[in-house]
């Protein structure tokens, strides 16, 4: 059984940074395609980084030079440090794996979200 797990939510204010993680298992995250999305308030759910199993990332462009998608292969770990948090970046954070290395097909895994919230 695949599951993501995510922590390090939590409430800062703007200026601040959080790093999110997004620990899977029964999934290897080495070589495999993987994102984070974010669901804010009154709004549907958009991805904010991917990485593809050859390393290629992609943000989108509100975090791009804010957020950083990385991963930890020995700990099967996928990370997204967030800086210079801004109140709009508040949302429900998740993360997503594809059961293969390419990110042409859906999203097959998701974890339970942690909540950021940046006050101004």
């Amino acid at each position: 059984e695949v599951t993501l797990v995510e922590s390090g939510g939590g409430s800062v204010h703007a200026g601040g940074s959080l790093r999110l993680s997004c620990k899977a298992s029964g999934y290897i995250v080495s070589g495999s395609c993987m994102a984070w999305f974010r669901q804010r308030p009154g709004r549907g759910r958009e991805r904010v980084a991917i990485m593809d199993g050859g390393g290629i990332i992609d943000y989108a462009n509100a975090v791009k030079g804010r957020f950083t998608i990385s991963k930890d292969n020995f700990e099967n770990i996928l990370y997204l440090q967030m800086n210079n948090l801004e109140p709009a970046d508040t949302a429900m954070y998740s993360c997503a794996a594809v059961d293969g290395r390419t990110c042409t097909t859906g999203f097959d895994y998701w974890g339970q979200g942690t909540q950021v919230t940046v006050s101004s």
